[in-house]
């Protein structure tokens, strides 16, 4: 009996230590780890960065699009190969699209510090210059550019880098459309260089103050009409560029008031137009420096009577010598366009215009352009996935008569003027559109833009035309001046993310 205890007694223990070898040998379930946990802060789409207290969104989009009659940026056809009207004008032009930004955000102690970058990838359709021989411009096989849009940091009130500057209206650009050439206001979509301070008094009222890098973005041309030509004229040039150094940045105030029904702004700008030398070393002089000023008015209006979420936007601008306020940053500042004529002993008609900040010549002073315009948008909402939106814009650009004497009293203007020819620089520049999106599902949307613009040149008369290589036009003929018009077709798939 005793024997049989023991042998009990000693498989037990056996199975005791083998089942504790056994459990020790198990892998001990490790605590979950949170590894990407989401951010409530600052709203839908954040999380924190693993192992810190900022907060990081990502979004952005892709987008394919199609343009047809256009001039490959989204404007009308009117200028270059586009403005042609001839067989070196492209038919269409598409681009594909990936933009990425990425939105990080940090309490401290002195309030929530946020970096924001906006990057964009793009492919886009070229143009063809010249012909026998023709070249090709533009985006190559497997090539492409990169766009820095925005890149900036903001913390305290201050904002600092590349981001849509303080003198734009919330719709920048686009009061209600996809067509990127309306006049009538500012608009950096892709952002300007600047510091600034946004003050927030409450109540939806807030104003800033900011100085801005106007290279790029806030400059249309000086010209020195000394340099003149008959080839650059009918190109929409009245002398040699002459744009100094950059050397003070422009001065932005803007104030606005948002609310339930929609909101008001009113900016200010001040630009300095800094010429070279009136010849091509220093010993040959330059007028002196001439501060020009834009101002503009906005007005939007939410949740109008004819249906939830319709909106009216509208703004205008007045400028003297800072155009570009008034010519956005996505508008040609060149126009030539042409077409055709049945009359006897003309060969076509020819609109052509040209914007300057200001013009002088060898020895005188900078003579500023003055302009003047409006642009704005109804957008109608027929459903949740449908609406569609009406816009349109009109703007004057006038020559001041010490600058018409310089560009008209010109040996090359002399020299294109024919029967019945009449010489004034002045022009206005109309757009008017409508646009429909449909969004089947979220963040998906299809549209079609379909946008006219009108070139009102203030010309008359014929010209003896001197010929154009780049748009393959004959010398010798003559050109009748005209009004021209452009109609353009734009069709977009966008996928937000």
């Amino acid at each position: 009996m005793n024997t049989i205890k023991s042998l009990v007694l000693g498989s037990a223990a056996v199975l005791v230590a083998m089942s504790g070898a056994q459990a020790a040998d198990l892998p001990i379930k490790a605590k979950a780890v949170e590894y990407v946990k989401v951010c409530s802060l600052y709203g839908a789409g954040f999380y924190y960065i693993p192992g810190t207290d900022t907060c990081i969104k990502l979004g952005g989009y892709v987008r394919a699009e199609t343009s047809f009659a256009s001039n490959g940026q989204y404007n009308n056809a009117v200028n270059g190969s586009a403005g042609a009207n001839n067989r070196l004008s492209n038919y269409y032009y598409s681009r594909a699209r990936q933009d990425l930004n990425i939105d990080t955000r940090t309490a401290t102690e002195y309030g929530v510090v946020r970096t924001y970058a906006d990057l964009t990838f793009t492919w886009t359709t070229g143009n063809t210059a010249g012909s026998a021989p023709s070249a090709y411009t533009g985006d190559g096989v497997a090539g492409g550019s990169l766009g820095v849009y925005y890149a900036f940091i903001q913390f305290a009130g201050f904002t600092m880098g590349k981001a849509v500057s303080q003198f734009d209206t919330p719709w920048t650009n686009y009061p209600g459309n996809n067509f990127d050439g309306l006049w009538g206001g500012g608009g950096t979509v892709t952002g300007v260089n600047q510091f600034t301070y946004t003050a927030d008094f409450g109540s939806g009222i807030t104003a800033a103050i900011s100085a801005q890098d106007a290279t790029g973005y806030y400059q249309t041309n000086i010209w020195n009409t000394a340099g003149i030509t008959g080839a650059g004229i009918i190109g929409g040039a009245y002398g040699t560029a002459s744009y100094g150094g950059n050397v003070a940045p422009d001065i932005v105030g803007m104030v606005r008031v948002d609310q339930a029904w929609g909101l008001f702004q009113a900016s200010f700008a001040a630009h300095d137009n800094h010429t070279a030398y009136y010849g091509a070393t220093e010993v040959t002089g330059h007028p002196a420096d001439k501060w020009g000023w834009a101002a503009q008015l906005a007005l939007s209006i939410k949740n109008i009577p004819t249906g939830p979420g319709d909106t009216i936007n509208i703004q205008g601008v007045y400028t003297n010598g800072a155009s570009r306020y008034n010519a956005q940053s996505l508008v040609p500042t060149s126009y030539a366009m042409y077409g055709g004529s049945s009359t006897a002993g003309v060969y076509g008609t020819l609109g052509f215009a040209g914007l300057a900040d200001s013009v002088y010549t060898t020895g005188g002073d900078q003579q500023l352009t003055t302009t003047y315009g409006f642009r704005g948008a109804y957008t109608h909402n027929w459903s949740p996935s449908w609406n569609s939106a009406i816009y349109g814009s009109w703007a004057a650009v006038s020559y001041n008569n010490t600058a018409k004497g310089l560009i008209c009293g010109s040996a090359a203007m002399a020299g294109l003027a024919g029967a019945g020819f009449t010489c004034n620089p002045d022009f206005n520049i109309s757009s008017l559109g409508v646009i429909t999106r449909w969004t089947p599902v979220k963040n998906l949307t299809f549209s079609a833009d379909v946008a006219w613009t009108n070139l009102d040149q203030k010309y008359s008369g014929n010209i003896a035309y001197p010929g154009s290589a780049t748009v393959a036009k004959p010398a010798g003929v003559t050109y009748q001046l005209k009004d021209q018009n452009s109609v353009s077709l734009l069709l977009r798939a966008q996928r937000n993310f």
